[in-house]
């Protein structure tokens, strides 16, 4: 078994003066279970070569034809002797049709540039024939991807592989804290690279702010850019290390192209090293950094003002290098393992599937159902399934909305009683035209199990999952048959109960989900106001969509608020559906909780593990102090300088008054509940949960696994 690579005629495969696609190659190459049996080919001018099966291509001109000729030629001769199973030609596309005709190997492509702008593949027809003569072609980004695709259709790829695997860095052990003041660009030094632009901005932030320094990195013999000053430090070119001990001490670093970069090393290394990163919406760049300032008017004006923005504003500054490091997943270990992974597949002979995950998992098309409440009237705008909806579409997903109890209402007959089967014919016709590759289904009922089975024969890859909020134990045992009726047609299950209590069966893939909040539709922060008319908030209501009151229908938390109230004379309540007092909904619920200091999340039925109404995140996520019944063990993530936990009515009364009496304390916990609900339970980390634990991929840590 052997691999060939084949390098860009002088991509120079050594220390000295290397290219970014050597870079990716050794470091991939170094951690690959192949590494023994792969060579390397190139044409090296320098004598130092990175440490591993290398072999140079020495060049000659002759009379018949140029130097990549002669460069092709070799390698082919050498593949005659060798026959490598497997040649992976790297930005070379107009290599590929003269490889192909003299040589059995399979044959891998990789993109490191915009397909559109090399030669061999810039036009439909090139890039046709490049799908028939690859089986596989790897892009370095989704932007890539994107551009290879233009003006092609899915029919046309049916019977290839396309990759997105994206560059790597390693991740370094860095101490914020211990960070200079200092800003870093590296790069090419030309206007493609937005040099002039970066230049102009930061001689202006150094004359203003006098402790700060900036480097530059980097060289340009086909443009001259001049910027002096005495904290400016122009390194010229430097090796790959000592580039990266420069951003292990670097506080912001600036990826400002113009142009429209595949993918853009300087920002994911800067990333690695624990840098607030500020990069140009331009090409793939956002695609190397998880949390970062992006320029959408790219100009000296505008990251001026960036900069300034994190040099003024320390907290921002520390947390987006917090962030970087903590969200860092492109290793090269995580690349080396993609790479693998398809060699495996392709060496082995083994079926592989048309998309890679990678691309999955950054740009789906989501088909979720469950109810949108429109024919409310805006009354339910401010629910969990907007929450999770609103999650998906910050992630960068398409998402289309079935809103299925909507739909059943319009469509009744007497043919049809409860509207099924019109609801099921239109949600196999949009599955049909849609072709989603993640279904989410929440408290779906009427979308049946015939329907579902239909979907899972008809595409057999396309993933559905669905999402549950309501209690499961006790009285409500009829939720519990309701969740479990799709076990058999879903790929993972999504409850706001914790699964290890409800005795479910252990074959189906069941998770805990806490209920999000959403910056969108969470917006208050009552913490610091100390003006609020009322002291402690309540609501609920004997069912969302009847919106009011049944008659003669009894809730025991009712008695729960009428002794807790008599324990605690002196405290203003806002109270709401209960003793004739309607419940309230949409623009009243948002006034009414915005006067209020202090909430109490107090659900239906006994304390169970994790289960909380929705309550919980609207009330800590608006900034209201919330008291939890200590029994419902959410105390496993949060403490009590974040959260008020309570053992009984006694003791909740107590800190009632106690909280009421102390402001500065209640605002304080108050905060840091809110901060860290919004930290780890927001919708776009509850809805990546649900798509990774849905596709079967690890990618991201989540505070309550």
């Amino acid at each position: 078994m052997k691999i060939s690579i084949l390098l860009p005629y002088k991509e120079n495969f050594s220390p000295t003066y290397p290219g970014a696609v050597s870079l990716f190659i050794k470091e991939t190459l170094l951690r690959s279970k192949y590494k023994n049996v792969t060579e390397v080919f190139g044409y090296t001018e320098y004598k130092k070569k990175y440490n591993l099966n290398y072999k140079n291509i020495n060049v000659v001109v002759d009379i018949f034809g140029g130097k990549t000729k002669d460069y092709i030629n070799k390698f082919i001769k050498y593949q005659i002797k060798s026959k490598s199973e497997l040649v992976e030609i790297h930005n070379r596309p107009k290599y590929v049709k003269y490889l192909s005709t003299r040589i059995k190997a399979k044959i891998a492509l990789y993109f490191h540039n915009d397909p559109l702008t090399m030669t061999g593949s810039s036009t439909i027809k090139n890039r046709l024939e490049l799908i028939k003569l690859c089986d596989v072609i790897i892009f370095n980004s989704e932007w890539s991807y994107k551009q290879f695709m233009i003006d092609l259709t899915v029919n046309d790829i049916k019977n290839s592989k396309l990759l997105i695997i994206k560059q790597s860095a390693s991740l370094n052990k860095i101490d914020i804290s211990k960070k200079e003041n200092s800003i870093t660009f590296v790069g090419k030094l030309n206007k493609a690279k937005g040099f002039d632009i970066f230049g102009q901005a930061i001689i202006k932030i150094l004359d203003e702010y006098k402790s700060w320094t900036a480097n530059v990195i980097g060289d340009e013999q086909r443009e001259t850019h001049e910027y002096f000053h005495p904290r400016l430090k122009l390194w010229g070119f430097l090796n790959h290390k000592k580039v990266i001990d420069i951003y292990k001490k670097t506080s912001i670093g600036v990826a400002c192209s113009r142009w429209e970069e595949p993918f853009g090393r300087t920002s994911l290394e800067a990333s690695a090293n624990g840098c607030a990163v500020i990069i140009s919406n331009r090409g793939g760049l956002s695609e190397t950094v998880t949390d970062s300032i992006i320029l959408e008017n790219l100009s000296s004006k505008n990251l001026y003002k960036e900069i300034k923005k994190l040099i003024d504003n320390r907290l921002l500054r520390k947390r987006l290098q917090s962030r970087s490091l903590r969200n860092f997943f492109l290793t090269h270990k995580y690349a080396s393992d993609k790479i693998d992974n398809y060699r495996n597949q392709i060496l082995k002979r083994e079926k592989i599937n048309l998309i890679d995950d990678n691309i999955l998992l950054d740009n789906l098309k989501i088909l979720h159902i469950t109810n949108f409440n429109e024919r409310h009237d805006g009354r339910l705008f401010y629910n969990t399934g907007r929450r999770i909806n609103n999650g998906f579409i910050k992630l960068g997903h398409r998402v289309l909305e079935f809103s299925d109890r909507d739909i059943v209402s319009t469509v009744r007959s007497i043919t049809d009683i409860d509207g099924g089967k019109k609801l099921n014919k239109k949600f196999l016709n949009t599955v049909e035209n849609f072709k989603p590759n993640l279904i989410v289904m929440g408290h779906a009922d009427l979308i049946s199990n015939e329907s579902l089975q239909i979907v899972k024969k008809q595409y057999p890859r396309m993933k559905i999952a669905q999402w549950f909020l309501d209690r499961m134990d006790t009285e409500w045992v009829k939720n519990k048959k309701r969740f479990e009726k799709k076990f058999d047609f879903t790929n993972a299950n999504f409850c706001t109960t914790s699964p290890d209590i409800m005795n479910f069966n252990t074959k189906y893939n069941i998770n805990y989900i806490p209920n999000p909040v959403d910056s969108a539709l969470d917006n208050l922060k009552n913490f610091s106001k100390n003006d609020q008319i009322n002291d402690v908030f309540f609501a609920m209501s004997h069912g969302v969509h009847r919106g009011v009151l049944k008659k003669d229908k009894f809730d025991i938390r009712q008695d729960f608020i009428k002794k807790l109230i008599k324990k605690t004379p002196g405290i203003k309540y806002s109270l709401h559906g209960l003793d004739k007092n309607q419940p309230i909904w949409a623009d009243n619920y948002l006034r009414l909780i915005s006067n209020s200091k202090m909430g109490i999340n107090l659900s239906q039925g006994k304390p169970i593990k994790y289960y909380s109404s929705d309550r919980i995140s609207q009330m800590m996520g608006n900034g209201l102090l919330t008291f939890v019944d200590k029994k419902t063990k959410i105390n496993d993530f949060f403490t009590n300088k974040e959260l008020i936990f309570y053992n009984n009515i006694n003791d909740l009364s107590e800190k009632i008054k106690y909280y009421q009496k102390n402001d500065r304390a209640r605002s304080v916990i108050a905060k840091n509940g809110y901060l860290k609900y919004f930290k780890y339970f927001n919708s776009s980390q509850i809805c990546q949960f649900i798509i990774e634990k849905s596709l079967n991929i690890k990618k991201s840590k989540f505070y309550w696994e």
